[in-house]
Order: C-alpha cells, then structure tokens, then sequence
C-alpha cells in the first residue's frame, strides 16, 4: 500500500493509515474499568499520561533543576507548585484532543489550521528535540561512567543503538511496558534528598513565597524551568499515545477512534494528573537536594546533573551520588525514545504518511527514518565539539519560547467544536489552559528584555 498524502485525509485511504497488527491488548486507562482488582487497576490507570510526566524529567530537566538548586538555591522551589496544575492542564487537554478527535495534535492542526503554521512550529520541534535527544545520549554515557570505569564517548554509540533498536523493533505494548518500569528510577532523586540537612524554614519559605529577580540569570533559568517542564514536545506524544492506545485496542480506524466517554476521560484525566504530580515531585526534590548540598557549600558552578552527581560525592557520600546516576540514567533511556518518537509522529502527521510504534519498520520507512536520523544527528552531536550542556540548557529555554504559541493553538483546538464536538473545555480547563500560555509567554517576554543585564 503507498502512503496517503495531504489529498487523501478523510478518504477511505485515510482510513487505513495505522493498519496496526496487534488489536488484542491495550496498555493503559482505557481497560482500567474492566478491572476488578483495584491495585490492577490502579497500574492500568498509568498509561501515556504517567509516561509523558515522568519523561518531562529527562536529564535535560535534571540539569536545569540542578543548576537552578546549585546556583539559585531555593529559590525556584516554588516554580513546581506553579507548575503543576498548569501542567496537568496542557497535557489533559492534549490527551483529550487525542482521545476526542482520533488523531494526534499534528493531524488535527494539519487539517483545521494553515499549513506554515504546522510546518513552522514542527521544524523547530524537530530540531530542539534533536538537539535535546544528542545531549541526552551524552547524559547517559556519563552516568554510566561514574559507576564503571568505561570512558563516556565509548558508550555513546552503543547506547544510541540500543534505543533505535527498542523503538524499531519493539511492539508499542513492549515500549509503554518498559516505559512504565524506567519509571521508577526517578524515585532516587526523591531518595538524594534524604541525605541534606536543610533550614525547614528557609525551605517552606521558599517553597510558598515565590521569589523573583529580575536579571538575566534568574530570568532564564526561570524560562528554562518552565520550558523544560511544559515542553512542547510532550503536548504531541500525549495526543499521540492516547492515540496508539486507541488503536492497540484494536481501534485502527479513525471512526472507531473519534468520541470518549466521560470514564475515558475519567481515567485519563487520572492518569495524566498521576503523572505530572509524579512530574513535579521529582522536579522538587531535585531542586532542593540541589540548593540543600551544592549551593550550601558553595558549588555554585555545576554544568549539569552528572557535575551534580559527582559534587555530591564528598558532601552527602557515596550512595547519593549513585542514587543520582541511576536516576539520570533511567531518565535518559526514558526521555531520548519519546523526543525522537514525538518528532517523527509530528512530522509523519504533517505530511499524512503511515505511522506508529506498533507499524513494521518496512511498512513506515518515513516515519523510522525520522526517528532514526533523529537519533543519530543527536549521537553525533556529542562527537563534534558542540558543548552539550550549553545544547541541554538552551533548548530547555528554545521550547520556553515555542510554547507560547504552541499553545494558543491548543486551547483553539480544544475549544473548537468542529474537532472535540460537546467535548471542548469547560470554564476550569480553558482557564488553567489560557494561564499556562500567558505565563509562558510572559516568561520569554522577561527573558528578551533583561538579555544580557
């Protein structure tokens, strides 16, 4: 079968683009009712939305809240209770627009809204991802060699492979499946924090009262915090995988997939608010293990989580600095997959080619082959003199900019009735939703205009 283009959309071509091969058994919420067991249940519950939370604390966000703990000290804390209900907001809506509509964000925006608009905001997707993904792979290489002796760029190609090889060759029900267990090593950084002695006072304090300063240093790591936390390449892979669930059910066409029902959104809504409230805990804890150890004796200066790592090692001893190795590891073999993955469901949408974790790579050379030269530009980056700290931090503030938008255009998908039918938001989400387009805006706005003071 050739793959549709633009022309085809809504034909009877369109819909047998995710002629998937394994209908029988889906991986997240939407068998959650069909269970009796509640601790089944529960773990059914954590699909896409527990994913998409704890990817967001990639080694990229674990760097930026590193420096931000170690040079600002507890300053930002309260940067993760601004965050979260913005971030339960943004991705609910993108996982509803999923589950509503049938489609992924991409398609949606293809179909209803002018093209350059798609192509502008998918070409700068691609590329911060791409970007972030190289740094990444970098992440975890480090890690890897602060607890065996194996020199760093030595495992940058190997690891880089072994991703490809997961998400070319694996079902999507084996990915989320791994996906959901590389999870859990976000709990080491809760655990670091065990090891700090802070002021309580100074940390409630900090953690109530926000702080703000206005110059170029707080303002973008401000910026960089945000971006890095409501990044745009999580509103895709929200859509997308509410999406793939849909169809590992056995949904492959898009009339099957069109509507929810309101315990659908239920249990997504579950689901996503599981997982950025995972999302930010984690974000918090690092922040203050940062502020609490780093910056309290004076190692202002680190350059990312691995600097965080071995920083701590005389501090807070040996099994703190393990503790963030782990987690900066399992954070990487999380995070590189889904910011390959979102860009290649983006682009392929774009163009109306086949796609899907579940497709055989023979059957979506387009979208693998995103997915494959995404990784592999990001491999390379680390081998030509491209300092991939600079790289992490500035497209955690690149996506602080591309947000805005990207969000705009969100909350006039979700409120349009053409797409999501008697589903468009109610007065609370389109609240939330409007908050987090104008803090992030505001947030870039201060970044150009304290540039350099």
């Amino acid at each position: 079968m050739t793959q549709p283009t633009a022309s085809t959309e809504g034909t009877a071509a369109d819909e047998a683009v995710i002629p998937h091969q394994e209908p029988a058994i889906g991986t997240g919420e939407r068998e959650a009712p069909h269970l009796a067991n509640p601790v089944q249940r529960f773990l059914k519950i954590l699909g896409p939305g527990f994913i998409t939370g704890a990817s967001d604390d990639d080694p990229s966000g674990i760097g930026t809240y590193s420096v931000a703990g170690a040079s600002l000290g507890f300053a930002t804390l309260w940067t993760a209770l601004l965050s979260y209900p913005l971030m339960f907001a943004v991705q609910y809506i993108c996982a509803k627009i999923g589950l509503v509509s049938g489609r992924g964000l991409a398609r949606v925006i293809r179909e209803y809204y002018p093209r350059w608009l798609l192509y502008g905001a998918v070409s700068l997707l691609v590329i911060a991802n791409t970007i972030n993904a190289g740094a990444d792979i970098g992440a975890i290489a480090a890690a890897i060699n602060l607890l065996v002796p194996i020199p760093a760029v030595v495992l940058i190609v190997p690891i880089a492979l072994s991703i490809l090889a997961v998400q070319i060759w694996g079902s999507y029900r084996l990915i989320a499946r791994v996906f959901k267990w590389l999870t859990l090593a976000l709990l080491a950084y809760i655990g670091s924090a065990l090891f700090s002695h802070p002021n309580v006072l100074e940390v409630l304090r900090a953690t109530f009262i926000p702080t703000i300063r206005f110059n170029g240093v707080f303002i973008s790591t401000l910026v960089a915090i945000l971006g890095t936390t409501i990044s745009p390449y999580l509103f895709f892979w929200q859509s997308d995988e509410e999406v793939e669930e849909a169809i590992s059910l056995g949904q492959t066409k898009l009339k099957q997939r069109q509507g929810a029902t309101d315990t659908e959104l239920h249990y997504a809504g579950l689901d996503v608010d599981i997982g950025m409230f995972f999302s930010n805990l984690v974000m918090y804890f690092i922040i203050f293990s940062a502020a609490a150890t780093l910056f309290k004796t004076g190692h202002t200066n680190i350059q990312s989580a691995t600097d965080a790592a071995q920083a701590l090692r005389p501090i807070a001893g040996n099994a703190a600095s393990v503790l963030l190795a782990v987690g900066l590891i399992g954070s990487g073999f999380l995070a590189v997959p889904i910011l390959t993955g979102s860009g290649a469901y983006a682009v392929a949408e774009s163009f109306g080619w086949r796609y899907g974790l579940d497709q055989k790579p023979g059957r979506a050379r387009s979208f693998y082959g995103i997915i494959v030269v995404s990784t592999l530009i990001g491999m390379l980056i680390n081998f030509v003199g491209i300092n991939p700290i600079a790289a992490l931090f500035w497209t955690a503030v690149l996506n602080g900019v591309l947000a805005p938008p990207l969000l705009v255009i969100i909350m006039l998908v979700a409120n349009n009735r053409q797409v999501m039918g008697k589903r468009v938001n109610g007065q609370l989400l389109n609240m939330l939703g409007w908050l987090a387009a104008g803090v992030m805006a505001l947030a870039a706005l201060a970044l150009v205009l304290t540039w350099g003071k």
